[in-house]
């Protein structure tokens, strides 16, 4: 997904959804608008709306579901909660989930650890280029010597 929701300002949200059309894979159902308004309900609310006249994470829901529409394998979401609000992080978090039941593998980079542990199977965590700790999300999550380590402020 670009860095910085590179979105079309003066496109609407369908005409950029349109814009990162691309062909299904072989043996995949295609992601289209539909398929991603029931994955992003709120954006199907704003079809019409011109991207410039949306919130930061209405943007950053836009910018994912564009990003959906190429038929990606997997995709790769960087700090996807950062500035979000509450609300939004919350719809961030089930479209995420949506996103792998749909069989989509999702690779995230978050600072977030409840939004992590909400989405995530798998955690590493990596300082200084090298992985530190690894294991189940909920097992990382749990460990206290390992979120006083690398989790915490």
């Amino acid at each position: 997904m670009p860095e910085d929701r590179r979105i079309f300002t003066d496109l609407t949200v369908a005409e950029n959804l349109e814009v990162g059309r691309r062909p299904p894979r072989a043996g995949r159902a295609a992601w289209t608008p539909e398929r991603l308004f029931a994955v992003f309900p709120n954006l199907a609310e704003m079809r019409g709306r011109s991207a410039g006249q949306m919130s930061g994470g209405e943007q950053q829901m836009l910018a994912i579901a564009r990003t959906l529409m190429g038929n990606p394998d997997a995709v790769l979401l960087d700090e996807p909660s950062e500035g979000l609000a509450p609300v939004i992080v919350d719809l961030m978090a089930q479209a995420v989930l949506a996103m792998k039941r749909e069989g989509l593998a999702v690779l995230l980079s978050e600072q977030n650890l409840g939004f992590a542990t909400a989405v995530g199977d798998r955690a590493l965590v990596i300082e200084r280029g090298h992985i530190r700790h690894e294991g189940a999300m909920v097992e990382v999550a749990a460990d206290e010597a390992v979120r006083a380590a690398y989790l915490s402020v």
